[in-house]
């Protein structure tokens, strides 16, 4: 019943839409009417500016730590221990994002809130991935290839590195989410037409 309850939780805390929230709250628009109507950090930065990009990006990374978090923190406040691998209620957290109920199941592409996982299960490779994923948006001004760049970053370092393989295949489900949900981005990096940032 507590593992039931965690899974529907991460759920939720997956599908708050923080770039919806943003928009509206603060801005009076609604993203999912402007730029790619993607709910997720980069069309937040294209619609909203730089200042709300960042704050709906790392509202998206918490979601994911948080979620990940869920078994420890109730460890924590309670004597329930729950005997799952913590990555399990971060995967449900990116499908929330991905798919959330509070905003008719038409999410973000699963970036920020993959990365948020790692940052509560693995804060090293976390910055691993960071530096990469940096890197190659400083070198290609995409952030969608970087995005996919860190993805594979990330799961060729666990193969190589971490003798983990829940993680691994973990890590290949989010990147696997995280190529899917890039397809048409994919397409348009082909043809030359995939916009490229400014701010970097």
């Amino acid at each position: 019943m507590i593992i039931a309850i965690l899974i529907i939780l991460a759920y939720l805390i997956g599908s708050i839409p923080s770039g919806l929230i943003i928009g509206k709250a603060f801005y009076k628009i609604d993203i999912r009417e402007h730029g790619s109507g993607n709910l997720g950090g980069t069309n937040s930065f294209r619609v909203l500016g730089k200042k709300a990009g960042f704050v709906v990006t790392f509202s998206d990374i918490l979601k994911g730590t948080l979620a990940t978090c869920l078994p420890l923190l109730l460890s924590l406040f309670t004597d329930i221990q729950v005997n799952v691998n913590p990555l399990i209620f971060g995967v449900v957290a990116v499908i929330g994002h991905m798919y959330p109920i509070f905003a008719g199941f038409k999410g973000g592409k699963a970036v920020a809130t993959s990365a948020g996982i790692l940052l509560g299960h693995e804060p090293l490779m976390f910055l691993i991935i960071m530096v990469i994923f940096f890197l190659s948006l400083y070198l290609s001004k995409y952030v969608s290839l970087s995005s996919m760049i860190a993805g594979f970053a990330g799961l060729v370092y666990s193969i190589i590195l971490w003798d983990d393989k829940l993680l691994i295949a973990i890590l290949a489900i989010l990147t696997i989410f995280v190529v899917y949900r890039h397809r048409a981005n994919i397409k348009r990096i082909l043809n030359k037409t995939e916009p490229k940032i400014t701010w970097l």
